[in-house]
């Protein structure tokens, strides 16, 4: 794996190394998911069991307090995430730029089947003024209590950008 997680980076232009000073660590696929939603559109989103579980679980608390939120995104394969930024270079984008905003290949929680986007009606997908939602103050005060956390709050370590919309299980 690490030899195809290699040549991926490469392709791609992204050195390790840089990924590695920046706290980065290599997130492996799981084994096992499971269905943890399916939107109106149809589209299914998978995460591990545990965590499709507590994903449940938080959204029906959530609507008992009259907030809706919804899955943009969960697990994503490494060869998808890999689409994603070869799109975007391909688009002429700068490589450090989309290294703000997207994971490389291999490095992205959502690669773990644990890491969910998260929407809300009327607030636009993947966008920073979903910190401002009723859905983004429920998910402050109560993610926690089914084990999910914000990864990238303002000022994160990893060196990317303020993510409102992105959260992880923990166990």
């Amino acid at each position: 794996m690490l030899a195809e997680l290699a040549a991926r980076l490469a392709e791609l232009g992204i050195v390790p190394a840089d990924l590695h000073a920046r706290g980065l660590e290599i997130h492996a696929e799981p084994a096992e998911l499971a269905l943890a939603e399916t939107n109106a559109e149809g589209r299914e989103f998978y995460l591990v069991p545990s965590a499709a579980a507590a994903w449940q679980a938080m959204r029906a608390a959530a609507a008992e307090d009259g907030v809706e939120i919804f899955l943009l995104s969960a697990f994503r394969s490494m060869e998808r995430q890999h689409e994603i930024v070869a799109a975007k270079l391909a688009r002429g984008l700068d490589l450090g730029e989309i290294l703000r905003v997207s994971a490389a290949p291999g490095f992205s929680e959502h690669h773990t089947g644990c890491a969910v986007d998260i929407g809300a009606p009327g607030s636009l997908p993947l966008e920073e003024v979903f910190e401002a939602t009723t859905a983004f103050g429920w998910l402050s005060c109560r993610a926690a209590d089914f084990g999910f956390h914000l990864s990238y709050p303002r000022g994160n370590a990893s060196g990317y950008l303020y993510e409102p919309w992105h959260w992880r299980w923990r166990a």
